[in-house]
Order: structure tokens, then sequence, then C-alpha cells
């Protein structure tokens, strides 16, 4: 082996006086690294800007709703999990001194004015089945508040306060125009603290089916949002609104990074439904739908997988008259580009009855135009809160849908041999489970199916189970699988 040459003290004495006196010596700034400060100092003050103006349009919203019953038995349900994943634990517990027979639930939230005469937008789970709404304004001014109209599935609400003077109030900007990596600011009040400050960028735009809303459509941001901060603002640095701050996602009911806001675009949209009636009036077209994937493309010859692919058209339907069919890829939607399922149900929902709209489909490999005329969504479709295999399938991660002839035979399989799976959500139980897009459900709890009809009969009969046993085909093979319901 060779021996390891020692090092010359001279040459360490040598090195540590060089780091000592890099350490010691004086530090100096170049002109480049007052450029470079002058231009964080303006960007900072930038911010600020928009704060000062902003700010005093933002305001605390506070509920309170009498509740009676066993207090150590009655949580509120914002203490459900699955809430506090999103909002975390908001709402305070009753007061010992209270009777067990009758006490008052409290919970707060954030707003924002959108008018001088004291209108305010903010979510509709910060005021939903309150007795009573308080508006805290800039300078611990408190004024009783009004609804004016809410929409759960979209959790926007427009509320009222009267005010002897004009308020300062917010622009509603446009979101569309907003782009991933765009710096965006966020006022509220987390855990009551007024007018918190926070900044950061929007991470993603178009996320849905996050299970929050009926209609979602998010912008993802990392701008810090605490419980507290649903139905505040999020800002552009032009100080204009491009979204209502609502859901965090959290393991531990506080900040991590991923927050959601719904684009102001829906919320304005939604805003001057409320405005004019009190409600909001969603319109259909009467297809079902799916989203397209690399193998649905190949199957349909198409050369892009975005789009929604038609698999059923309802009779007397805006769809049926207009000549839509099942088989149908529709690529464009009222001029712009359909991304998938949820992008196109959101834009056919907040369009006004009666609403003439170009759609570009592909139909036998040729892109046609065809022109629709959107009607309101019949009473039996908005007052429906989804059949019990769709809230379990939901639950864990799935979208099906019934096996036609047309799909059976594309995808190599027999009719009616299952129920096809169309769609997994990421991270979800299907999801982890590895259970692909395009497999088939062939029994459920050792019970052959062939429709989705079939597993919802089965699903009633089996209630109250703890796991359900899925028997999967993809391709040529089949195997089980168990998901855990709770």
């Amino acid at each position: 082996m060779k021996s390891k040459q020692r090092q010359s003290p001279a040459i360490f004495f040598f090195l540590w006086a060089i780091m000592v006196v890099g350490l010691t010596g004086p530090v100096t700034v170049t002109a480049q690294d007052e450029g470079d400060i002058q231009l964080l100092d303006r960007s900072a003050k930038a911010f600020s800007a928009v704060v000062k103006k902003a700010g005093p349009a933002v305001v605390h919203v506070r509920v309170e709703k009498k509740a009676s019953g066993n207090r150590e038995m009655m949580g509120h349900p914002f203490d459900d999990p699955f809430f506090q994943r999103f909002f975390g634990p908001s709402f305070r517990q009753p007061s010992p001194r209270q009777s067990p027979e009758q006490f008052k639930t409290q919970g707060a939230g954030s707003g924002f004015l959108i008018s001088d005469d004291g209108y305010i937008l903010t979510n509709n789970h910060v005021i939903d089945g309150a007795d009573t709404i308080t508006v805290r304004l800039e300078g611990d001014v408190e004024l009783k508040g009004q609804v004016i109209g809410a929409d759960p599935q979209s959790d926007v609400a427009l509320l009222k306060v009267e005010a002897k003077q004009k308020l300062p109030f917010l622009a509603l900007g446009d979101s569309d125009q907003l782009e991933v990596g765009e710096w965006v600011i966020a006022i509220g009040s987390p855990f009551g603290l007024d007018r918190t400050v926070t900044v950061g960028v929007v991470s993603a735009k178009g996320r849905n089916r996050m299970g929050i809303n009926e209609y979602e459509n998010f912008i993802q941001t990392d701008a810090a949002i605490n419980p507290g901060n649903s139905g505040g603002p999020l800002l552009n640095i032009h100080g204009q609104v491009v979204g209502m701050n609502t859901a965090i996602f959290s393991r531990s009911g506080g900040y991590m990074g991923i927050g959601f806001a719904i684009p102001a675009n829906m919320a304005t949209t939604v805003k001057s439904q409320l405005l004019a009636g009190g409600k909001v009036t969603r319109s259909w077209l009467g297809v079902a739908i799916q989203d397209m994937n690399e193998e649905l493309a190949r199957s349909f010859k198409l050369n892009q997988k975005s789009g929604a692919l038609i698999t059923e058209v309802s009779k007397d339907s805006p769809a049926e008259r207009a000549g839509l069919k099942k088989g149908d890829v529709i690529i464009r939607f009222d001029g712009k580009p359909v991304n998938d399922v949820a992008d196109l149900r959101n834009r056919v929902a907040l369009l006004s009855p009666g609403t003439a709209i170009e759609c570009v489909i592909i139909r036998k490999e040729k892109e046609q135009t065809i022109s629709v005329k959107v009607e309101e969504q019949p009473a039996e479709l908005t007052s429906k809160k989804g059949a019990p295999d769709e809230q379990i399938f939901q639950k864990l991660g799935m979208s099906l849908q019934d096996l036609t002839p047309d799909l059976a035979r594309q995808l190599g399989y027999a009719p009616e041999q299952g129920v096809l799976i169309a769609g997994i959500d990421p991270g979800s139980p299907a999801a982890l489970a590895r259970i692909p897009v395009g497999a088939l459900i062939e029994e459920v709890n050792h019970a052959p199916v062939h429709t989705i009809q079939e597993l919802q009969q089965i699903l009633e009969k089996d209630k109250g189970g703890d796991d359900i046993l899925l028997l999967i085909r993809h391709g040529r093979q089949s195997h089980f699988v168990v998901l855990g319901l709770k």
C-alpha cells in the first residue's frame, strides 16, 4: 500500500489565513450588488403598495349558529376528517357554561368588498347554516351581514352590509389571463388574525376532481393559506382579484404549501346570477362524456388525447336536437379548446340558458362544426346527490361508465363483460392500488356485474362493509383488489 503524503503545515496556515481575511475583512457592495438591491427594494415596495390599497377592502366574517342536543356527542360538520384535511379545525367548541340542551357554535372566515355600497364575496362554507353573520371592517367596525344568495355547488356566497359611507372595494380581474409562475398575494383572517398578508406564485391552474366542490376549476398557489383564509381574495400584482381563497391541502390542519382558490371569472359569473335572482341557474347539453387518453385516441385514430368523448346522448336534450352523437369527440367549445371533461362541464354549466354555442367535433376521423343551444338543467339533475355507487367509487378515485358495444370492440372486450373504469384520480386509493384506466370491473363482492345499475344494486344490498372486493380485468388478465371504504 502506498503511504499517505503529509501536507505541509505552511499550506494549512495559508488557507486558514485566506479564510479568516475573507470572513473578517471589510464588506463592500459593488455597483452590480447595489442594482440588485434596488430591484429587490422596488419589488418589496410594489407588494406593499398593493396591500395598502387592497387591505381595507378585506373583511373578517364571523358566523354564529344555534344548536341543540348533547354537547359531548354533537360536533360541527367541519370536525369531520374530510373537511379538516382542507380547512382545518376553524370552529370553536361551545362554552362549558352553556346549556347542554341549547348552545351556540361559532366560526370565522374572510371576505372582500366588491362595491362601495357593501356587497361582499365569500365562500358558501363560511356562512352556510349561520343564524347571524357579523362582518368586521378595517378599524374594528362591525356590521350585520345579510345573505343575498349562495351557491353550494361552486362554494360562492354574496353578502351585503349597510354602511353610512361609501366603502373601499376590490376590482375583479380576468383569471383566464393568469399564468403559472405569476406572483399572487393572499389576504385574509387566518386563525382570526385580520388582514394577514402572504405572497407566493401560481403553482397550477385548472385543478379539478379534488372532491371539494361540485364544480371545480381551482387555481393552486403556494401563498400561505390557513384556516380562516377561506373567502379572502387572491390578488395579482396589479391589485386585481384573480381568485377567492377556498381550501388548503393539509395533513396537520395548517399550511403545507398547497392552497386552492376559485377563479375570479367563475366567482364573477356566479355573483352576477346571485345578485340578479339570489340563485344560480346552470345549463346543460344532455350528454355523458369521458376524458380522452392515449388508448382511446389511438382507437379513434386521433392525433390528440385532449377533448371530451361523448358516450351517451340523452333523449330530447339540446345535444340530440343539435345532432351530436355517441362517439363524437368535442375538441373545441365556444371557440376555445376542450381540455377534459371537467373543463367542458364547467363551461357549459356557467352559460346562460338559451345561449347558442358552436362545438367543433371529430366524427369518424373528420372535423365538423355543430351549433347547439344550451338549456337550463332539469330539476332532477340539479337536485341529484349522486347514486350510492357513484359516491363510493368517487371516494375511491374511480369514474365509471357502462361498456358500450363500440367501446368493447375498440378495447378488445366482449359486450357487457363488465363496467368500464373511465378515469382514475391521482393519489386516490384506486391509483395506489395501480388500477389502470380502461380496465373492467367484472365482479363486486363476488357478484358478477355487467352494468352500473347492477353494480349499484349489489352495493345497496351490501351496505355497511368496511372493504369492497373487486375483480379487475385489464386485457387478458384479471386479478382481485380489496379497497377500503373507511
